[in-house]
């Protein structure tokens, strides 16, 4: 689909998803360590994941406190997944980890949402569809952008400033202001 116009949106939760994937992480590490106490010998596998798992946590942590956009921890929670295949026991962790590392990705990708003349699209992991003749009005402004719905729901959001400077807000606040005249207009002569 051809779109007029597509705004990204930030997303908000990017320090929670790093703090939960950090904590999943330190679970999947002492629960590797605690096997090889438990069973009384040493172990390689489990042993080298933790280490691995552990290395890489701290490293994302460094990147994090350093500025640094985009740190990602699906591969750690891919290769605790991996982990806890090779466990005796809770096995189904390992599909609740492989979950979580797609997800991972999912909750920090920006949020998108495509314009054009027959709806507006969100990309989430499922696309949502909402036609024009179920706003209000929809705005940006300062970098805030707005949705209000005939429903009497608003979703707002900050934009991310991309800086292009053929994008003005003025022009897509007329352009959805357009969409949303015609679709009142269609409804009028219905």
């Amino acid at each position: 689909m051809q779109y007029e116009y597509i705004v990204t949106l930030k997303r908000e939760n990017e320090a929670q998803v790093d703090q939960i994937s950090t904590g999943l992480c330190f679970i999947s590490i002492c629960s590797f360590i605690f096997e090889q106490f438990r069973t009384g010998h040493f172990q390689i596998f489990f042993s080298l994941v933790a280490l691995v798992i552990a290395i890489g946590t701290v490293l994302n942590w460094v990147r994090i406190r350093a500025g640094k956009q985009g740190v990602r921890f699906r591969t750690w929670l891919l290769i605790a997944g991996l982990g806890w295949i090779g466990m005796p026991y809770l096995q189904w962790l390992s599909l609740f980890y492989f979950f979580l590392a797609f997800m991972e990705y999912q909750a920090k990708y920006p949020l998108e949402l495509g314009f054009s003349k027959e709806g507006i699209v969100i990309n989430r992991v499922f696309r949502k569809k909402y036609p024009w003749n179920l706003f209000n009005n929809i705005l940006l402004k300062d970098g805030m952008f707005t949705m209000d719905f005939k429903n009497n729901k608003i979703f707002q959001r900050e934009a991310v400033d991309d800086d292009d400077p053929d994008a003005g807000e003025d022009e897509f606040n007329d352009y959805c202001r357009g969409q949303l005249d015609k679709k009142a207009a269609v409804q009028t002569y219905s």
